[in-house]
């Protein structure tokens, strides 16, 4: 699957957040979003995930050169991870079976696909252990879990090592290239670290001033 966005604007209260901004992501890369806090990145991954509409401009899903319709099976072929990742009241294991559940998933696929997932992000002897105790490195690492429980071909990271000690850092930034290599999705992250940029990305594009542009190498 590919996206393309053309011409991207987006505007809160008056003020221009995005301008103009177009891009093309296909493949199993990393493509890494850069700019300071307020530039326009989460706005940007949010629109990207159709979680939110631009002002002008258009965002474009096409498989084999065919355009898809923006509906829920399109929205079920991605996933946005945000940097505090919501945590539900029960345990890590049915935190990340959710998504599998509300596509109606059987128990023994279920199963297997929450133990496969937590085994890749190191959480599963942690699986029975209520998920509002984990700290937030292991919150993190579960939230990517979950949304690698559902097989995205799409995965949105928003800013994915926010808050994050420093061994946990390390740990996910593992867990990315290991997907790279794998060819799980397409990875398209958010981060204001310039050095942890240049260690996981396949390309980066700086958002300055509204506009994207591709970083000089």
């Amino acid at each position: 699957m590919k996206l393309e966005i053309d011409h991207i604007g987006k505007s809160y209260e008056g003020r221009i957040v995005l301008k103009d901004c177009s891009c093309s992501f296909g493949g199993s890369g990393v493509y890494v979003l850069m700019g300071p806090n307020g530039s326009g990145k989460s706005t940007l991954l949010r629109i990207c995930s159709l979680l939110e509409p631009p002002d002008g401009g258009e965002v474009i899903f096409s498989d084999n050169g065919a355009p898809l319709v923006q509906d829920v099976r399109l929205r079920r072929r991605m996933t946005l991870v945000l940097p505090r990742t919501g945590v539900f009241n029960t345990t890590v294991f049915h935190n990340v079976a959710y998504g599998l559940a509300i596509r109606g998933m059987g128990r023994a696929t279920t199963a297997e696909k929450v133990k496969s997932v937590l085994s890749f992000v190191g959480l599963e002897h942690k699986q029975r252990q209520h998920a509002l105790t984990l700290s937030s490195g292991e919150t993190q690492r579960m939230g990517i879990a979950r949304a690698l429980a559902v097989g995205p071909e799409i995965l949105f990271l928003d800013e994915p090592t926010a808050s994050v000690d420093q061994e946990n850092t390390a740990i996910i930034e593992s867990l990315i290239l290991a997907m790279k290599k794998e060819g799980r999705a397409t990875i398209i992250l958010t981060t204001h670290d310039r050095d942890q940029a240049e260690r996981l990305a396949d390309r980066v594009l700086i958002i300055e001033g509204g506009s994207l542009r591709a970083a000089s190498r």
